[in-house]
């Protein structure tokens, strides 16, 4: 499900194009998946993990932001935090976000390349320290 901002339990992305919004969403294996336009009429944060990767949260999120705020996909910067990755993990999302904002047209995708599991110095991660672990807070405010 994708939503606008506010305190929304149950959704994987918001979407605000207000400028001083911040929106933010916890992981601590999965992606945060950052969506901005280059030219500032909106930005997302995605949550995507296995099951939200596999619905299209990414695809469908700039399907949504083309709809709602008429930017082209290749307006859009899509950037993918560090999450789990193989061997550590049996999916490797991380690939099939970064296929996914392809195939939806997107401009420019980075993907941080970065393993939650082998970075626990650094990160958390909830399969490697087996749920006994924090979270990571992803945020991001689209400035006037």
């Amino acid at each position: 499900m994708v939503h606008a901002p506010g305190s929304h339990a149950g959704v994987d992305a918001l979407v605000t194009g207000r400028p001083g919004v911040v929106l933010g969403i916890y992981v601590a294996d999965c992606a945060a998946v950052y969506v901005a336009d280059r030219h500032g009429r909106a930005i997302a944060l995605i949550h995507s993990g296995r099951a939200g990767t596999t619905a299209g949260i990414t695809a469908r999120t700039i399907a949504l932001l083309q709809e709602k705020f008429d930017i082209a996909p290749a307006d859009l910067v899509v950037e993918i935090s560090p999450c789990i990755r193989p061997p550590l993990y049996e999916t490797d999302f991380a690939a099939e976000i970064a296929a996914q904002a392809r195939e939806a047209g997107a401009g420019q995708i980075i993907d941080t390349g970065i393993c939650t599991g082998r970075e626990v110095g650094h990160y958390y991660s909830y399969r490697v320290e087996r749920g006994r672990t924090g979270r990571m807070l992803a945020a991001l405010q689209m400035l006037s």
